[in-house]
């Protein structure tokens, strides 16, 4: 039997995997620049994390999540977000007693068993924040800004969706009143949404089913049943995104199911992914470190999935930088190449980045692979190079060529 990658999973190789790694150091950048922190979490969890931190009524919980048993009779599950696991490593290693905001960040890999389809993998990637301790908007602001910065310097066009959950004094009463709404629009909704009337019944309002956007689109705003409280917080939110120039679109469909989530909701959207044009999504829940047993402590946080920042990058033709050799070394016989291998430890001792044939080729061979590499320059060395211990240096753009001393290589290629 040929061994292959499991359905829904995908090989990064290494003509992919420097992409990524760019996408990661832009997001490292941007993470410095805003001051949040990295935190790895172990990729498996005790299942109870996700059932109480996501919701046993999700999709997620129901029907994606990879569970298994180990040795010892525990449940455990591949970990299909990161919100939880990070909620759960705050409170069990107390760090709201060692300040009052603490501001995480991740790169790392998620499982969810779901139908895979273009941007969608059942091993995907996300980086995601996490701002926890502080009610404030400015933080809510200071995450939306963050993901916009991210696109900024992706040359990503995005969108902002944003809305409000309200809180849990006003949720409760907008729940029945869309409950009410949607009974008496009941025969016109989809099978699954009509199970949700009377379990969930926000999650309604985002379905991506056609039906069910058209028969809910006369559907009650939450915006007008919220409390004092919720509505200050979401138009001091949209002020401050306003003094940002950050553009947003309020959307009335934007909700979020769970009891925990409270006050701003917003996502990303982009015109190049089609009709699942999602980048990310976030906003604050307030009520998870309950939901998890801890004390109750306010946070916001956003992820979005690499894979979807990669589609539109690729379909907006952006060029990603190749990390290519300066120096390509090229020996025209056996003393040659050992020389070139002393010398290509020399330089990479030095942080210059050099390659050198191992296959005894040709020189045209040996071209041509430095050309394949992008080298920017080719160092030959032969016969005559060594008796006279002088390099020939030749610029790959132009073809221009020098003579360099062996005593002033090293020199040479940390000036150009």
């Amino acid at each position: 039997m040929k061994l292959k990658s499991i359905k829904g999973t995908k090989d990064i190789l290494p003509g992919e995997s420097f992409k990524w790694q760019y996408l990661e150091s832009v997001i490292r950048d941007v993470m410095d620049v805003f001051q949040y922190k990295e935190i790895r979490t172990p990729i498996f969890e005790d299942t109870s994390l996700f059932t109480r931190g996501i919701g046993e009524e999700t999709d997620i919980v129901g029907k994606e999540m990879y569970t298994f048993e180990d040795k010892g009779g525990s449940s455990l599950t591949l970990r299909p977000e990161m919100t939880a696991p990070v909620m759960r490593a705050f409170l069990q290693h107390s760090l709201r007693e060692q300040s009052t905001l603490t501001k995480f960040y991740y790169i790392a890999p998620m499982f969810r068993q779901e139908r895979p389809q273009a941007g969608r993998y059942r091993q995907f990637h996300q980086y995601g924040v996490e701002c926890v301790g502080l009610e404030n908007p400015a933080c809510d602001t200071e995450v939306i800004a963050l993901a916009a910065e991210v696109h900024r310097r992706l040359g990503i066009n995005s969108k902002l969706k944003i809305n409000s959950v309200g809180d849990h004094t006003c949720r409760p009463v907008y729940r029945e009143v869309l409950q009410r709404y949607l009974n008496g629009i009941f025969n016109l909704l989809t099978s699954e949404s009509q199970k949700r009337v009377q379990t969930n019944p926000l999650r309604v309002l985002d379905s991506k089913a056609e039906q069910d956007k058209e028969a809910t689109r006369n559907a009650p705003s939450i915006l007008d049943y919220l409390s004092v409280k919720a509505s200050e917080h979401f138009e001091t939110v949209l002020s401050m995104l306003g003094e940002m120039g950050i553009p947003y679109e309020i959307d009335h469909r934007l909700v979020r199911g769970l009891d925990y989530y409270s006050m701003t909701a917003f996502e990303f959207a982009s015109t190049s992914l089609g009709s699942q044009d999602a980048l990310g999504g976030g906003g604050r829940y307030d009520g998870l470190s309950d939901q998890l047993g801890g004390k109750p402590t306010p946070a916001v946080g956003y992820a979005s999935g690499l894979e979807r920042l990669l589609i539109v990058l690729e379909k907006s033709e952006f060029v990603f930088p190749v990390n290519s050799p300066l120096v390509y070394f090229i020996g025209l016989d056996k003393t040659g190449r050992k020389w070139c291998t002393k010398m290509l430890n020399d330089f990479r001792v030095a942080g210059i980045s050099c390659e050198t044939d191992y296959g005894d080729r040709s020189l045209k061979a040996q071209m041509r692979e430095a050309n394949r590499l992008i080298s920017k320059y080719v160092c030959i060395i032969g016969e005559h190079e060594l008796k006279n211990e002088i390099a020939t240096v030749k610029k790959m753009s132009t073809g221009a060529q020098n003579m360099v001393p062996f005593s002033d290589l090293l020199n040479y290629f940390h000036v150009v």
